[in-house]
């Protein structure tokens, strides 16, 4: 009877407007899944307080997923405002001026909006100029971004931006873009912390693919200024692709960085910044780099570029494989601590690189390192 009284409570409601997916969203309860109909609709969808509960969300889907709506967007395609315990899954999100999706804690730094799902979302075309984001995560936590695709933000703009968001996971993302300086693939800051970035796929995904911190307006971190911009943070069995720089540490005090794949960045393999400079905020520290697969064509790539006021000696390196494929005698890394068991200058034999497989050859040096070799990947 319990089982059939909350059944009988939880609405299946199929909509075809996006007014009326406002006003189903506006009365949904815990557990309601409402569903829009395939199709392309013109406008936005801005709402405050949709709040589910733990193991009963409120559930924004395409009614389809083999044929995604089309929300083409003004300002933000999606902007929810204090959600709590929301999925959004199955839409395509295309054109917005703003953001593709911005949700946000509103503002109420004390009370993060947690529990939010966005999964298997195409968003794409979002600007094209300035900060505009794909995805803006601000005051967030125990959320997840699940196999989406992320195609061709603002300039100045990042594919997934998260502002003093904590207790999170990106997993089984692409996000393309160019070689662009000023943007971004990804980027943690603000504050955030304990979060995972894994299995994703960055395609030409701005000028720093991975932003692990950032540079962020003392005002805007959650809850309060901490000491960092990012901590905690794990980026694992990620293949990045092009970008001037695919991983940066900027002011971040702690990170795991491993069984990655780095093709040919334009200019880095990995940057250690410091960009907020504020009285408190430790020196970018402490990450762990290993069991990563770095294969460069320009030899500088080898040598990372490290700023002022960073604590470069604090990041350990082990285990990771560097090859230069257009001079093998430069593969060698000028790294600012020793390195245990690094591999320099033997070719991975990358299985097809110029169609996108960047699977290295398993009799190679490179079978337990890189993307193809995370632990409990398939």
């Amino acid at each position: 009877m319990l089982a059939a009284s909350v059944l009988a409570a939880c609405v299946l409601q199929p909509v075809d407007s996006l007014a009326a997916l406002r006003d189903a969203l506006r009365a949904a309860r815990p557990g309601d899944r409402i569903t829009l109909a395939p199709g392309a609709y013109d406008g936005s969808l801005s709402l405050p307080n949709i709040r589910g509960e733990q193991g009963k969300p409120i559930v924004i889907a395409g009614a389809d997923p083999a044929k995604p709506p089309v929300i083409r967007g003004r300002g933000s395609s999606i902007h929810l405002i204090a959600p709590a315990w929301v999925t959004i899954e199955n839409l395509i999100l295309e054109g917005a001026s703003g953001n593709g999706i911005n949700i946000d804690d509103g503002g109420d730094k004390a009370h993060p909006a947690p529990g939010v799902t966005l999964r298997n979302l195409h968003v794409r075309d979002v600007g094209p100029d300035g900060n505009s984001d794909g995805i803006k995560l601000s005051g967030l936590t125990d959320f997840t971004v699940e196999s989406c695709t992320i195609e061709r933000w603002g300039s100045g703009g990042s594919g997934i931006d998260m502002v003093g968001c904590r207790d999170g996971l990106i997993v089984g993302c692409t996000l393309r873009h160019a070689d662009t300086v000023g943007s971004s693939g990804i980027q943690l800051k603000g504050g955030t912390r304990d979060t995972v970035v894994r299995a994703c796929r960055f395609e030409h995904a701005g000028s720093r693919a991975i932003n692990i911190g950032g540079s962020t307006g003392l005002q805007y971190f959650r809850p309060e200024p901490r000491g960092y911009e990012a901590a905690a943070i794990t980026v694992e069995g990620c293949t990045i692709i092009g970008s001037e720089c695919a991983l940066a540490f900027v002011g971040v005090d702690g990170a795991i960085v491993r069984f990655n794949t780095v093709y040919h960045p334009t200019r880095w393999v990995f940057r250690i910044l410091q960009e907020t400079r504020a009285p408190g905020f430790v020196p970018s520290r402490k990450g762990d780099f290993t069991d990563n697969l770095l294969v460069f064509d320009i030899p500088g790539a080898r040598n990372p570029n490290i700023g002022d006021a960073t604590d470069p000696a604090s990041f350990t390196f082990a285990r990771n494989v560097w090859f230069c494929d257009t001079d093998a005698a430069a593969s060698e890394p000028n790294l600012p601590s020793v390195e245990t068991a690094g591999i320099y200058a033997l070719d991975p034999n990358l299985r097809d690189p110029a169609h996108g497989n960047f699977t290295p050859d398993p009799a190679g040096p490179a079978l337990r390192t890189g993307a193809h070799a995370l632990p409990g990947a398939k």
